[in-house]
Parts: C-alpha cells; sequence; structure tokens
C-alpha cells in the first residue's frame, strides 16, 4: 500500500478525488483554495522558458548535419497540420450529428456580454497571417523568455543552435553549460512537480465549488459529446498511428500515466512538458527530436483544443439559431486551422482562441460564448488530456519517421522493464557527443544516454 501510495499519479487521483468532495460540501472554502492550482501553474511556467531554450539549443547544437534539422522540422509541420486538421473535422463531423446546442432557443441580444469582456478584449488583437507571422520574431530575447512566448523562444533557440553547431569546438563551454544548466532545471521540476498532488486538489475544489455540479448537468450533452470525440480521437486516430509505429497506444498510455493525471488536474498539457520530454528521451526517442517536437506541438498541434474549437462554434450557432450552410462551416474550419496555432497549453487559452475567431467572422454571435463559461473549465481537462496525448504519441511516430528512436528501448520501456525514474534529474548525455538519428545500439540502463552517431545519417541526409 505504501508503495502504491508513494506513485505520483496516484497522489493526484486522491488530490482529484478530495478536491472534488470538497468543492461538493464545502464551495465557498473550495473557491477559496483556487491559489493553489494557480501558484502550481506559475511554478512550472517559471521553468518553462529555460527548459524550451536549453533542450532546443543542446539538441541542434549536437546535430551532425544541418539538413536533419529542415527534415525533422519540415516532416514535423506536416504531421502537425495532417493531424490538426483530422481533429477540426472530427469535431464538425460530431458536433452536427449529436446537435448538442439545438432546441435551446437562446436569444443572443439578451446575453450578458459583460461575463465574456476579457475574453473578447483579449481576442482583439490581429490574427491574420502576416500578424503571426511578424509574432514569430522576438523584439528582444528577454522580452520573449520573459512572456514565456513559446513561438519566439523556439525561433531565437533555433538561431542560437544553428550558430552553435557551426562553431564546432569553439562552442563547447556554451554547449557544457547548457547541458549543467538543463540537469538542474530540471532538478527544480523534480521538486515542483511534489507539489502537483495539493495543486490538483486546489483546482478542482475551485471548479466545484464555483460552477458546481448544475453547470455540468445543464450543459452535459455538449460536455458528453466532447469527451467522447476526443476519445474517438485518441483511440481510433492516435492509435491507428501508433500501430503503424509499431507500439500500443494503451501501454504507452500507461508508461506517461503519470503526466496525465497531472494533466487532470491541473487542466494545462503545459504543466507536464519537462517531465515528458524527460520520459520520452528515457523511451529511446532521439533527444534532438524530442527538444523539437514537444515544444513545438504545444502551438502546432493541440489536437483537443482544435476538437472543442468546432465544436464550440458550432454549438453556438445551434443554442443562438444562427443558420449555418455547409460554406459557412468550412469557412470556420479554414480559419481555425490558422487560428488554432497560436495557442498555447494553458488553461483559458482555448476560449481566448476561440472568440478571436468568432470575432473575426461575424457570423456566429460572440456574445453567445457566455453560455460556455459555466462549463469550459470542466471541458479543459478533457482538451489538455488529449493535447498531451497527442504531442507524446506525435513525438513517436515523428521520430520513427526519421528514424530517430530505439525500438528496443521503446518496448522495454513499454513492458515496464526500465527501472523507475525516480532519480533522473534530467536527459544525460555523453559530453560532445552528437546523438544519432538511428541508435546503432541499445541506450544505457538509465535511458537516457544518447547513443553514438552513426553513418547512415549523414548518407540520408
Amino acid at each position: 500500500m505504501r508503495r502504491l501510495l508513494g506513485k505520483l499519479y496516484v497522489q493526484v487521483l486522491i488530490g482529484v478525488s478530495a478536491g472534488v468532495l470538497l468543492g461538493l460540501f464545502a464551495p465557498q472554502l473550495g473557491t477559496d483554495l483556487k491559489p493553489l492550482g494557480d501558484a502550481f501553474i506559475r511554478l512550472i511556467k517559471m521553468v518553462f522558458a529555460p527548459v524550451i531554450f536549453a533542450t532546443v539549443v543542446l539538441g541542434i547544437a549536437r546535430m551532425e548535419n544541418m539538413k536533419e534539422l529542415g527534415r525533422v522540422g519540415a516532416r514535423a509541420l506536416i504531421y502537425f497540420e495532417v493531424l490538426s486538421t483530422f481533429a477540426l473535422l472530427l469535431g464538425l463531423v460530431v458536433v452536427n450529428l449529436v446537435q448538442p446546442g439545438v432546441g435551446m432557443n437562446v436569444d443572443a441580444s439578451q446575453l450578458d456580454t459583460k461575463a465574456i469582456a476579457n475574453y473578447t478584449a483579449a481576442a482583439a488583437k490581429p490574427t491574420g497571417t502576416v500578424d503571426f507571422l511578424l509574432n514569430l520574431v522576438p523584439i528582444s530575447v528577454v522580452d520573449a523568455l520573459a512572456k514565456n512566448d513559446i513561438l519566439q523562444i523556439l525561433v531565437f533557440a533555433t538561431f542560437f543552435g544553428v550558430a552553435l553547431s557551426q562553431l564546432g569546438s569553439r562552442a563547447k563551454p556554451v554547449v557544457d553549460f547548457l547541458e549543467a544548466f538543463t540537469h538542474a532545471i530540471f532538478a527544480v521540476v523534480n521538486m515542483v512537480m511534489r507539489l502537483a498532488p495539493l495543486a490538483a486538489f486546489g483546482a478542482m475544489s475551485f471548479t466545484i465549488g464555483k460552477y458546481g455540479l448544475g453547470a455540468i448537468v445543464q450543459l452535459g450533452q455538449l460536455m458528453a459529446t466532447m469527451y467522447l470525440t476526443c476519445f474517438l480521437f485518441v483511440t481510433l486516430v492516435l492509435g491507428a498511428i501508433a500501430r503503424w509505429c509499431g507500439f500500443s497506444l494503451w501501454r504507452f498510455l500507461r508508461y506517461i500515466r503519470d503526466e496525465l493525471f497531472t494533466v487532470l488536474g491541473t487542466s494545462s498539457s503545459e504543466s507536464v512538458v519537462p517531465q515528458l520530454m524527460r520520459k520520452l528521451e528515457r523511451a529511446g526517442i532521439s533527444k534532438p527530436v524530442v527538444g523539437l517536437v514537444v515544444p513545438s506541438g504545444l502551438t502546432f498541434n493541440p489536437d483537443g483544443q482544435c476538437i472543442y474549437y468546432t465544436m464550440a462554434a458550432i454549438f453556438v450557432a445551434q443554442a443562438t439559431n444562427t443558420p449555418l450552410t455547409l460554406t459557412d462551416q468550412l469557412v470556420v474550419l479554414g480559419v481555425l486551422l490558422l487560428t488554432s496555432k497560436g495557442s498555447a497549453g494553458v488553461t483559458g487559452s482555448g476560449f481566448i482562441t476561440l472568440a478571436a475567431t468568432l470575432a473575426s467572422m461575424g457570423k456566429i454571435p460572440v456574445a453567445g460564448m457566455v453560455l460556455l463559461l459555466g462549463v469550459d473549465r470542466f471541458m479543459s481537462e478533457a482538451r489538455a488530456i488529449t493535447n498531451t496525448i497527442g504531442n507524446a504519441v506525435g513525438t513517436v511516430a515523428i521520430a520513427r519517421w526519421v528514424g530517430a528512436v530505439d525500438r528496443e528501448q521503446l518496448q522495454r520501456a513499454l513492458d515496464g522493464q526500465l527501472p523507475d525514474d525516480t532519480d533522473a534529474a534530467a536527459p544525460t548525455a555523453a559530453s560532445g557527443a552528437a546523438p544519432s538519428f538511428e541508435p546503432a545500439a541499445p541506450v544505457g540502463e538509465a535511458g537516457l544516454a544518447d547513443a553514438a552517431p552513426t553513418a547512415a545519417l549523414a548518407a540520408r541526409a
């Protein structure tokens, strides 16, 4: 029993259950515990920018051939776009089949628009393609790191990593420093993760205490449809991808169960990025691929958010009796293909992006989004978990695509044959060794050391 209670996912699950009970029986006290969840998210965001910057720079700096960077990046973007489109289409199909908003007959002109004033204000900023591309370039490095702007951090880290790679041996002191820095940051992450059960308790106490079960019952059909669609996407789409890559999706989910339960409690896929990256590297995925794909997947591959966008947009139209032709729905899909790429893994970002999309179209009343306020927090768990699973499976799939996964090591990890990851503070690598995109031999016992480079890399580049 003591060994079972020592598992992080068990502790998080206990925290979630306790939070639900407290929110039900002492709603005011539960609402007051909101800072517990907020503090945990802040702690994660405190180390998020350094983790992303250091891992991306190290991954690129150790590449033997810059053509590999373009090859991995191009295939990752193709994968992200295809999967995001699948998610948007699936949400659009299911919401039209189930029609959860039909029959509500809500008059949008009578809704309290003050409830979404903050969201629409945040959505008022330009979201065009030119503005999106310009926003990729940070005004300053310090500004990008201070704001935790994922895209801008990725852009600068890519340039910096390429520069270090071209400097060769002269860059070794900087690379060594970043390696040690990464170890220290992951040690901090380990300390922060000990607070995950307490954060889950506070977040669920607030959610149930503030909105109550009545909100769930009132809009339960929309919630059930959302969860069903996410389940279908994970089992059918991601399951097929996992089968193509040669591993069991269910064993993979069991391998990352600690991260999934943490996401369930915090409703943020961003909260598990550092430890998810560590686990993927431990399972035999090449460090450069993990360092590039996982952070970029937060922005470019938000599968759960994409499902939510189309379902929520069409739900508002159905509830307010706003007629939409097939062309109108395809326009919604096309706009979301662009706007969905600007969302990060933080709770509430999906609501803001949806408000921006509806405001830019002018067809569906933005005021109708007030209908979602009561249950948006409950649906955020489904979005965040689907985002996390999609990002993790996508990393393995892209690694498999470019030949950057040790299949034997991956199988051992999924079979539970690796030692518990309790002492690993950070991924380790042989100093100065460039990681291969197709390990020639199984990775060491810890599952974190990068394999030696192979001649096949240059031949394929």
